[in-house]
């Protein structure tokens, strides 16, 4: 067995699960680095229309990226079924048919995003003033769309057989140069937020080289080998099995979300600017939540296929507890922090005032962001990804939408688009907690040693 690798069927819970979430929340932390330090230093740099360009952009990133996102999460599961019950030839295939569709999805999402970005940009409502910078750079970041795929699913590999260390050091290298790169091209060369894009892309190549190199030259029962690369029909059946679901979810929220980010385009170029600040320290805070569901849904995975009914849910519960109490306290920090924090991406009032508003209309319910994306984490790794998709869909995206519809026509103020995600956060757990609880899903006869749920 690889040094790296951690089977996460034996020994103390509470220690492998921070263990593996630790390195995670470390390596989330220079992930998220990526676009803030774009935000950080275009704003600083390049001034807030360059800064609305840069961030107002995210949810259109999200809907192309996230959909082959959740296909990976179901590759993920499949491994760590597979490797959990020692299922190596399995395991194997699924590992490079995982490979074989990184590399396809990359090349699809390079030529719609570069092709079909300034008509999305329209339609979210995306102000004039902002435009050009906007397509600039969501073209350029879509070139990369190879690198941004494939980190994703090399990294997916790793964390699937209990390796959260080796990703956190590529990141660490990746982030640095990322920082090295946008000092360069944007203050050096004067590239704009093609430079910030670009520094962006050819970091993540970086992590994704870094990635092969491990997985290709370690003698381990996951070694990658490019002539085994291939399109195997019964894993590709089973990881669209787990992770349809999981990308149709981002997908459709991702929808959702551009159409909330249309509503906040209509408040004008300093509500852009102030509520993407806000979306730069949400993704920081909510790092250690993220760190942790994924490490809950690699542990369900794995001793699921190992046949550990009991310690699965012994180490679900610990999990969720800890992802809700932790989410909480990172909330009040931020209220209190808040003018602080979002003054470090605008000095202009006005937009410090949109984002201040945000964070503390949203950080004090951040126990219900972190519920649901806990108990989806469990579901997804006991291969019932319809469940959560299910709710999210229901909730984040239609009851969101309709909300927005109404309300915001009526009232017309920034304080509707801020509330729409409290309200729905609390509906989703209500949902998710309702089946959780009530469900002997666990112990379904289709989950035993060395088997996938089939549903």
């Amino acid at each position: 067995m690889a040094a790296a690798e951690v089977r996460m069927t034996e020994g103390p819970i509470a220690k492998q699960l921070i263990s593996f979430a630790v390195p995670l929340l470390l390596g989330n932390l220079f992930q998220q680095l990526y676009n803030t330090a774009d935000a950080l230093i275009v704003g600083n740099l390049l001034g807030n229309s360059a800064l609305a360009a840069v961030t107002g952009t995210g949810t259109l990133v999200f809907l192309l990226v996230g959909f082959f996102g959740g296909i990976s999460m179901g590759a993920g599961v499949v491994v760590s079924r597979f490797f959990g019950s020692r299922e190596t030839e399995k395991m194997r295939a699924a590992i490079h048919t995982n490979i074989a569709f990184g590399l396809a999805a990359g090349g699809f999402l390079t030529v719609v995003g570069m092709l079909f970005t300034p008509q999305v940009l329209r339609w979210m409502g995306t102000p004039e003033g902002v435009m050009p910078q906007a397509a600039a750079y969501i073209r350029t970041y879509f070139a990369g769309s190879v690198g941004l795929v494939m980190y994703n699913q090399c990294q997916g590999i790793m964390q699937a057989v209990g390796d959260s260390r080796h990703p956190l050091y590529y990141l660490v290298t990746s982030s640095v140069t990322n920082v090295a790169l946008d000092i360069l091209l944007i203050a050096g060369l004067g590239m704009g937020v093609e430079g910030a894009a670009l520094a962006t892309i050819l970091s993540q190549f970086v992590s994704v080289a870094l990635c092969l190199r491990r997985l290709m030259g370690i003698p381990s029962e996951y070694q990658v080998r490019w002539r085994e690369v291939r399109f195997d029909g019964e894993m590709t059946r089973l990881i669209l099995q787990y992770g349809l679901p999981s990308g149709l979810q981002n997908s459709v929220i991702a929808l959702a979300n551009v159409v909330v980010q249309s509503n906040i385009n209509a408040f004008g170029e300093m509500a852009m600017a102030g509520c993407g600040a806000y979306s730069k320290v949400e993704g920081f805070a909510f790092l250690p939540i993220t760190s942790f569901t994924a490490a809950i849904t690699t542990f369900v995975g794995q001793n699921l296929g190992a046949g550990e009914l009991q310690r699965t849910r012994k180490g679900a519960r610990f999990g969720i507890v800890c992802s809700v109490a932790l989410a909480e306290l990172i909330g009040a920090l931020l209220y209190w922090l808040a003018p602080l924090l979002i003054g470090a991406f605008t000095q202009e009032p006005e937009g410090i005032a949109f984002g201040v508003l945000k964070i503390r209309t949203c950080a004090p319910f951040f126990c219900l962001l972190a519920l649901t994306h806990c108990l989806a984490a469990v579901m997804r790794g006991a291969g019932r990804a319809v469940i959560p998709m299910v709710s999210m869909l229901s909730f984040w995206c239609i009851v969101r939408v309709g909300i927005l519809t109404v309300a915001v026509p009526i009232y017309h103020s920034i304080a509707v688009v801020n509330w729409v995600y409290p309200i729905t956060w609390a509906l989703s757990s209500v949902f998710l907690a309702v089946y959780y609880y009530r469900a002997d899903w666990l112990t379904a006869p289709g989950i035993r040693r060395g088997a996938l749920v089939r549903h």
